[in-house]
């Protein structure tokens, strides 16, 4: 067991599962976690509420969306579909605190509310497995887009592409028309200006919302790290 699968079970060991929840959930999380890209959120360059980890983060809302799901008394939830949301969400390209790359002129360009788009274009890149299904990519697309409700989200069209201030705008190139076609519906839902105040429109992706929520409360220690959510700059970060 390396060092990640160590963190990986810190976490599952946390929220307490039963052994044979921990293998559903290890099943569905397994092939994005083992992902470079993945590993890569894993390390201290990808620094996401103050100093842990976006995938300590994500790691956690996917646990908590899962144990969600499985409390819910209704079974038209598809947990599998709600666990890879919270897997997906935030693969945004970029490190966003202090770091100037990810900077942009445009206020709703910012990282907060423009990393969903970019989340999902990274996802489509990275897993197109997990898109090949129309109804499938519906549901994961929607709940990405909408994962930060109810906070906005940048609306994404192609009138607005080079204003968008993309960080991986070079993989736009690789989705489908169909894919392409749902990230502008998504995104246009119940939009004012350049923004949409749209929830998911499946409990998959409002379950997982919910979950970042809670996650986030939690992991936010101070002031500086929730302010840095609007400015991209976290005076408590260590040197």
């Amino acid at each position: 067991m390396y060092e990640n699968e160590t963190k990986l079970y810190n976490i599952i060991k946390k929220y307490k599962l039963k052994t044979n929840e921990k293998n559903e959930f290890l099943n569905i999380i397994y092939p994005i976690f083992k992902h470079e890209e993945f590993q890569k959120r894993m390390t201290d360059k990808f620094k996401h509420h103050g100093n842990i980890t976006l995938g300590e983060h994500i790691l956690e809302d996917a646990v908590l969306t899962y144990i969600l799901c499985k409390k819910r008394k209704r079974n038209n939830v598809n947990p599998v579909l709600a666990v890879r949301i919270a897997m997906l969400h935030d693969l945004y390209t970029v490190p966003w605190q202090n770091n100037k790359d990810a900077s942009c002129k445009k206020i709703f360009n910012k990282h907060g509310f423009r990393h969903p788009i970019e989340a999902v274009i990274n996802s489509i890149n990275w897993f197109p497995e997990l898109f090949i299904n129309y109804d499938e990519a519906e549901i994961l697309i929607d709940g990405i887009v909408h994962h930060m409700y109810p906070l906005p989200v940048t609306v994404f069209n192609k009138n607005s592409l080079n204003d968008a201030e993309l960080k991986n705008f070079d993989l736009l190139k690789n989705l489908s028309s169909e894919t392409q076609l749902l990230l502008i519906r998504s995104s246009s839902r119940h939009k004012i200006g350049r923004i949409s105040l749209s929830r998911s429109k499946y409990y998959e992706g409002r379950i997982m919302a919910k979950a970042d929520k809670r996650t986030s409360i939690m992991q936010i220690k101070n002031l500086s790290s929730a302010i840095a959510l609007i400015t991209g700059h976290n005076r408590s970060l260590k040197k």
